[in-house]
């Protein structure tokens, strides 16, 4: 850890940006096991939102793990790891009055309890949403054939197979794909921040 840094505040506050932008940023957190959903819903939750014409940027595995996080494994001191960068990245999308779109497993309870305090401590908005489907639905999905790998051996440590995913126990917005299309799953989510003056 660095001791010999100091934080420097920059001329512009995140009231002004608010102001100017007109727009309040949050993060919205999706969060579920692989093949529930959130990656999907989290592209057509981007598009949606900026044909609201509203600053938005989605994270997920395919632009940080090939990026800022492709020194980390998939041990569980990785996980924790990956989560705790998101968390903070997500943190400065957020402040710049950007809607912040993460779609990751973060399969730890701890992990995502840290990633919504660093928010709350900033002041700055952060949305639960809890992708749900029955391991057996997304099993079936399962489209690139990562439940067949893991139940074969081949993968270690997967998540809702040979590793454990604690779900959210009061998520701002609970879905259940194996009820609620992409259409509708948009919808929830869209209304939750209109409703929360966020949109």
């Amino acid at each position: 850890m660095s001791t010999n840094i100091t934080f420097h505040a920059g001329s512009v506050d995140n009231t002004e940006r608010v102001e100017l932008l007109s727009q309040k940023g949050v993060t919205v957190w999706l969060t579920g096991l692989s093949a529930s959903g959130k990656s999907t819903i989290a592209c057509a939750l981007e598009q949606h939102l900026l044909h609201m014409h509203k600053f938005t940027y989605r994270l997920d595995g395919d632009n940080v793990r090939f990026g800022l996080n492709k020194d980390l494994g998939f041990d569980e001191k990785s996980r924790n790891e990956n989560i705790r960068r998101i968390g903070e990245v997500s943190k400065l999308f957020t402040d710049s009055s950007c809607i912040t779109l993460t779609a990751f497993i973060s399969p730890y309870k701890a992990d995502r309890a840290i990633a919504r305090e660093i928010h709350e401590k900033a002041g700055l908005g952060f949305v639960e949403v809890f992708v749900d489907a029955p391991i057996e639905v997304v099993e079936q999905r399962d489209p690139k054939g990562l439940y067949k790998k893991a139940r074969a051996g081949e993968i270690k440590e997967f998540t809702g197979v040979s590793a454990p995913y604690e779900a959210p126990e009061s998520p701002e917005i609970h879905i259940r794909t194996d009820k609620s299309d992409v259409t509708e799953s948009v919808r929830i989510i869209t209304e939750y921040l209109t409703q929360n003056k966020y949109i």
